[in-house]
């Protein structure tokens, strides 16, 4: 039986970004839970939360004051169990974003740490009479020079990996182990299906300091624990931007070879080298980054995006192919962030053109593991550079051409943050009612491609197999990402052209009897399989592909019956 979460489709949507419904300014829960026949609709079988935690929201919301609590200005916890509730009837799964490895400074543990060094929760966090080297680097050097700050009440210096303004927290402690627990343990009794794990190799990092026998292992396997004794079929998405070699230690198959850690990771390598394909329109680098990763465990699975909340992350690159991405993508320091990455949305790195932001998706959709949508990305929203760091891709969701694009009926100086308004990204020209009603606007390719996806019993269940494709004039066709999945005398065959020009391109599969049908294509093509070209002496099916297009194809006999590989 496959678990649910294998063949998913994630929407991943910010509480405060997404509907206004009290008119302060603010998204909010009750808002969401409106919304959620919008991602129903679209095809999402899941939604991922960003944090709605009471916090001072310097960090987005990561920066947690009271992860039992609703903040005040998005509903309380009654509103999430009634939106819990709504998302159940719609068939949707839930999951949390859960900040384990730290805090806000204005966190009550945090409070009485620096109040005292008798303090029951001082050693909930990291201390140090002087700074220390612990081989952790500052992960926002454009911001934060080092890793200590000094706490003047405290009289001490506290350990903050990421905002001085985000304490670590001590998981070596098992109290405060304990307390996460406690937190896992509230939202799985309320109804949600899950977490995205926050900063999942910074947790480890501290685990394997206190315990370096299985390399920080245990922790997550301690967490797995508590999911699987909380909730049924409860995921782990993990926050890991590691090499394939090391994934092994966040799954928990490291030593006994069974998954007993994160249930899910995202997918930062294959990430990278997805944007280094778009860069060069080449396929290659995606090909051979898919052929370096490892086979994830029985029940666990790779979890796919084009972009998220945070920078585009460039790290797993070299420095040659990290300046390719940024030379096609953010030629200047403005769009770039802290010297590794890239702080826009997908549709104006790929200056707004709807066929090649549809192909990126397309290209998302053939990955293996359940692919992740940005709110906002199926429309094709843009970013606000004016705003500082990571905020510039934060922007309340366009929804209408009225006032504050139908976000909010607040006045516009009260919004969360401002709505994109001018130019080609402006809410006037992108939003969600206007691309409902036409059949060949982003929001509608999406959406095929979502539902079209969801009817491949395959790509839940199987890793694709590349097949080599040929110009049909002769030559390789490295611009064309060619995936197979088989699985159970079925396959489906899925062909993306990254390239802006049309290819004939030779499949380097076995011909059926009878032609090959489009389960999915960005436009009308003739059929594949009465034409052939010979390849090394084998005659091979040719497919027609327009500039930037994708198919998705099948086999069939003469009774249209999918026919085995």
């Amino acid at each position: 039986m496959t678990s649910w979460y294998r063949n998913a489709v994630v929407y991943q949507a910010d509480v405060r970004m997404f509907h206004d419904s009290d008119g302060d300014g603010w998204g909010d829960v009750r808002g969401l839970t409106r919304r959620l026949d919008y991602l129903r609709g679209l095809g999402a079988t899941a939604v991922w939360l960003l944090p709605f935690y009471t916090s001072p929201f310097r960090d987005g919301g990561y920066d947690v004051a009271d992860h039992l609590a609703v903040d005040p200005r998005l509903g309380d916890v009654a509103d999430v169990a009634r939106m819990l509730e709504a998302a159940d009837d719609l068939g949707l799964h839930v999951l949390l974003d859960l900040v384990c490895q730290h805090t806000s400074d204005q966190h009550r543990w945090f409070q009485e740490a620096r109040s005292s060094r008798k303090s029951p929760y001082r050693d909930y966090y990291v201390w140090s009479d002087e700074p220390v080297e612990t081989g952790v680097e500052p992960m926002f050097p454009d911001v934060e020079d080092g890793v200590w700050t000094w706490d003047e009440e405290a009289q001490q210096f506290y350990r903050h990996s990421f905002y001085s303004f985000e304490p670590d927290l001590a998981l070596d402690n098992p109290r405060v182990r304990d307390e996460l627990w406690r937190i896992m343990t509230f939202w799985l009794r309320l109804g949600v299906s899950g977490f995205r794990v926050d900063a999942v190799p910074h947790m480890v990092e501290r685990a394997r300091a206190a315990d370096p026998s299985d390399g920080g292992q245990w922790l997550v396997r301690e967490m797995r624990d508590v999911a699987d004794r909380h909730g049924h079929d409860a995921v782990l998405l993990g926050e890991v931007d590691v090499e394939p070699q090391q994934y092994a230690d966040y799954f928990g198959t490291r030593d006994t070879g069974h998954g007993d850690g994160m249930t899910m990771l995202l997918d930062f390598y294959l990430n990278n080298h997805l944007f280094l394909a778009l860069a060069r329109d080449d396929a290659r680098p995606l090909v051979e980054a898919l052929g370096r990763h490892p086979q994830p465990p029985q029940h666990g699975a790779y979890a796919q995006w084009l972009r998220n909340h945070d920078e585009l992350d460039l790290e797993q690159l070299t420095a040659v192919e990290r300046d390719d991405v940024l030379k096609a993508f953010a030629p200047t320091s403005h769009e770039q962030a802290y010297g590794r990455g890239i702080r826009r949305r997908l549709a104006p790195m790929l200056d707004g053109d709807v066929r090649r932001v549809a192909m990126a998706h397309a290209v998302l959709f053939s990955l293996p593991g359940p692919p992740v949508l940005r709110y906002g990305d199926e429309i094709g929203m843009g970013d606000d550079l004016s705003l500082p760091e990571r905020e510039a891709v934060r922007t309340p969701m366009q929804w209408t051409d009225g006032p504050n694009a139908g976000f909010s009926t607040a006045p516009a100086d009260r919004l969360v943050a401002p709505v994109i308004t001018d130019g080609p990204f402006g809410h006037r020209r992108v939003n969600v009612y206007e691309q409902m009603v036409q059949p060949d606007s982003l929001l509608t390719k999406v959406g095929q491609m979502i539902r079209a996806r969801l009817g491949l019993r395959e790509t839940g269940t199987v890793t694709p197999e590349p097949v080599e494709v040929r110009l049909a004039s002769g030559g390789a066709a490295h611009p064309v990402l060619a995936l197979r999945y088989a699985h159970e005398g079925s396959w489906v065959l899925m062909l993306t052209n990254l390239a802006d020009e049309d290819l004939e391109v030779a499949l380097c599969v076995e011909t059926a009897d009878a032609p090959f049908v489009d389960v999915l294509a960005d436009q009308p093509y003739g059929q594949v399989g009465g034409a052939t070209v010979p390849v090394d002496g084998v005659e091979r099916p040719v497919a027609r592909l327009a500039a930037h297009g994708y198919r998705w194809l099948r086999p069939r006999d003469r009774h249209g019956v999918c026919e085995a590989p």
